[in-house]
């Protein structure tokens, strides 16, 4: 075997994928697809699935996890050493692949299922862990014939950052480097500091200030350790561009609508009181929601436009492949996928089986019904994992645009019921359960196309990742759809502490395609935003549109976390080494940070549910001082964010 040193430059440049020489050469075998490293990758899922979904549903934004779940596995895999044995470099991307695909699962459902909640009804821990189970394995499934033409050719055009990422840590754990003590500390510290908010009270979780001589005008904070941490992955760049979009319904949209209300003097629909008597938060669920839903759907469509392309060429592929199996055609061990046969029996397996269980759609005696949305949920599904790991090939995981997917999944899903005469309550679930389907589906193809990437740079048998990915979603499934529950039943969907924002506005868009009495004006002003920052401005237009959409509470801690990254390397000057050090060691932190906060949010749920939360202190004890002692404690998380970064000789 060679003399390892690293991933080789080619792993960076732009080359034809049967050009690449990985880290483990093709000819070499080892130990990879474990025991061992199923049961860790799993846990490892377990955890940051039900961190991500408590993130979701308190912000809307959910992280990729395939970073720190790679340090966080070769850690845990030098701990037990001596009780396991040596691990693999293989095996250690195995337990990274089962891990943070199966994590990403929670974004599919809490886009969706809180709908449900919403419309009053309870689909059960069965219905919710169906939806996740089934949808995340069509996700995988489908990504199995993009791999090669995705990942291989496209080598060095799409970059797929998560991936390079996790393949470094892998790498330089096995030559003797990496340290994952900064997602431990970010864990213990976000775990700590979220206890200090929800459990003791000892300070505000969200800190609100009006702004003098503007109507209406507020700004806000969330005192948050997941928000931090998601600024500083994101980076100061896309951070901008979304605190920019909340400021623009924060201190624009929602001042200019309260003059405008006092000018003309009657409510405005779909409104039914004076605005005037609405307070600021009421006017942003009442209006400026819409706007956001126009905006965030038009740049959805925006991105699957561009997509296009990368779809045809997929399904191109995908025949080309079928075509090379019939042929018996031999491929080396790291160009070893499972069999097209698989992916279409597997689907097809898929979608019979929740076309079969009535729960799963809700039709009781209408199996045809029942087919045509199991039908709908897996062509749209494979549309959308193509335009997923596509996207985040470019942008990462972090930035993928899921809940644009599903608002056009929604959109014509809702057409094609309507059209064949399903209406009301039926038609709601009906619509909410394929979006949630493919959401998962779309997620999940985000996350296994970062790890295909690593394993493709390392030198990993596709075959047994992709194995490990259906293994992951099998055994985290359940948790996450268990958390979302419990975190739903002991705050409420919806909520001002859970507002599960997303989901939030996927039943307004139904409520409104399926009656039929959407404020259209609201909605085309959000269409038009969207245009002008595209085509005009030319930023990313799904970062503003969310920004847009969600409260300015959540945008301003992210704005931040990312204002504070771009401080830290703009002080690293030209030293490249510096710079990537201490980037990782704040990605490793603020990831830390996220999984700490969602699961003692999931605990807290827990406790919410028993009636065993204690009530200590009121958050408001200090009197007018609250907000000074929420800022000096989030002032105080933000300097360990800092000290965190810094090298260890500093």
């Amino acid at each position: 075997m060679k003399n390892k040193q690293g991933l080789p430059p080619e792993a960076y440049e732009e080359i034809p994928g049967d050009e690449y020489s990985p880290y483990i050469p093709k000819t070499e075998s080892m130990s990879e697809l474990t025991i061992k490293s199923l049961i860790y990758g799993s846990l490892f899922g377990i955890l940051f699935g039900m961190a991500n979904a408590y993130l979701g549903l308190v912000s809307g934004l959910t992280i990729s996890t395939a970073i720190p779940l790679a340090v966080l596995t070769v850690a845990v895999s030098k701990l037990f050493q001596r009780i396991t044995g040596k691990t693999s470099i293989l095996e250690n991307n195995i337990t990274k692949t089962t891990g943070s695909a199966s994590s990403s699962l929670a974004s599919g459902i809490i886009f969706t299922i809180p709908a449900l909640y919403m419309w009053g009804m309870k689909p059960g821990l069965l219905k919710v862990t169906l939806i996740a189970l089934a949808g995340g394995l069509i996700g995988v499934l489908f990504m199995i014939p993009l791999r090669r033409f995705l990942i291989k050719n496209e080598h060095g055009k799409l970059p797929y950052p998560e991936g390079i990422g996790s393949a470094e840590v892998l790498v330089a754990a096995d030559t003797g480097g990496t340290s994952a003590k900064n997602v431990f500390w970010g864990l213990g510290i976000g775990f700590i500091y979220t206890f200090l908010v929800r459990i003791v009270k000892l300070f505000k979780g969200n800190i609100w200030v009006k702004i003098p001589f503007l109507k209406k005008g507020m700004i806000g904070m969330k005192t948050q350790p997941a928000l931090l941490g998601v600024g500083y992955i994101l980076g100061f760049r896309i951070s901008s561009i979304m605190v920019a979009g909340g400021l623009l319904s924060w201190i624009i949209l929602i001042p200019g609508l309260a003059y405008y209300g006092e000018a003309v003097g009657h409510a405005i629909y779909p409104g039914t009181t004076l605005i005037a008597n609405m307070d600021p938060q009421e006017i942003w669920t009442t209006y400026i929601r819409y706007i956001g839903a126009g905006a965030v759907a038009t740049a959805g469509f925006i991105t699957l436009i561009k997509s296009i392309p990368t779809m045809v060429s997929s399904f191109k592929v995908g025949l080309q492949h079928i075509k090379e199996a019939r042929a018996g055609k031999k491929v080396d061990r790291t160009d070893d996928d499972l069999s097209l046969t698989v992916v279409l029996v597997g689907v097809g397996v898929i979608a019979l089986i929740i076309a079969i269980i009535p729960t799963v759609f809700n039709f009781t005696n209408a199996f045809f019904m029942r087919l045509l949305a199991a039908f709908l949920a897996a062509v749209f599904a494979f549309f959308f994992v193509t335009v997923s790991a596509r996207i985040v090939g470019l942008v990462g995981v972090t930035s993928n645009p899921t809940s644009g997917m599903v608002i056009a999944t929604l959109i014509f899903t809702s057409l094609i019921f309507m059209g064949i005469g399903l209406k009301g309550i039926d038609a709601k679930i009906a619509t909410i359960t394929v979006g949630g389907l493919v959401g998962c589906a779309a997620s999940i193809a985000g996350d296994t196309s970062q790890d295909l990437k690593a394993g493709f740079l390392i030198g990993a048998t596709p075959k047994k990742q992709q194995i490990a990915e259906l293994v992951g979603v099998f055994a985290t499934a359940f948790f996450v759809a268990l958390s979302v529950m419990i975190l739903g039943k002991a705050h409420g969907f919806g909520s001002p502490e859970l507002p599960a924002p997303q989901a939030s506005m996927m039943k307004m868009i139904i409520d409104g395609l399926i009656s039929q009495n959407i404020p259209w004006t609201l909605v085309f002003i959000g269409v038009g935003i969207t245009l002008f920052v595209h085509f005009v401005i030319k930023i990313p237009a799904l970062a503003f549109a969310v920004g847009v959409y969600l409260p300015v509470s959540t945008m301003v801690p992210i704005f931040i976390g990312g204002s504070i990254r771009n401080v830290i390397e703009s002080r690293c000057g030209d030293n490249t080494e510096l710079l990537e050090e201490r980037r990782e060691k704040g990605i490793l932190f603020g990831s830390g940070l996220v999984g700490g906060d969602g699961l003692m949010g999931v605990l807290v749920g827990l406790l919410v549910i028993l009636g065993k939360r204690p009530d200590l202190l009121s958050e408001n004890w200090a009197g007018s001082l609250s907000i000074l002692v929420a800022l000096a404690f989030f002032i105080g998380l933000a300097y360990l964010l800092i000290r965190f970064t810094r090298p260890s000789e500093e």
